[in-house]
């Protein structure tokens, strides 16, 4: 059985080649998604385009990196919910995400 954490909470976020970026699951579907069916991120409906800075992005990285390409909330040495020092750092990561500001769509 897959855990909700998997399918249903952030693990990246993915820039895409025209600037606008996707949250990605687990298993680098859009959140929610559990197919493991092919997904076009450009023409998924919840491309967007985010306002991030590198400094925003190593707030929201597990490792502090400021890149704004691919940028990791958690990996396998940090699962959230293998401990609760894991959940609290991943808790101020998102917290970090949820504040980021969606650029108006034309």
């Amino acid at each position: 059985m897959e855990l909700v954490r998997s399918s249903h909470m952030p693990y990246c976020i993915q820039r895409l080649k025209d600037g606008r970026y996707i949250v990605l699951n687990r298993h680098y579907k859009p959140l929610g998604e559990t197919t493991r069916e092919w997904v076009t991120y450009e023409t998924h409906p919840t491309a967007c385009a985010l306002q991030i800075t590198a400094k925003q992005a190593a707030q929201i990285s597990w490792d502090g990196r400021e890149s704004l390409d691919r940028i990791y909330l958690y990996n396998d040495g940090c699962i959230p919910t293998e401990s609760e020092t894991h959940m609290k750092a991943y808790l101020a990561r998102l917290a970090v995400l949820m504040h980021l500001k969606i650029k108006p769509s034309h």
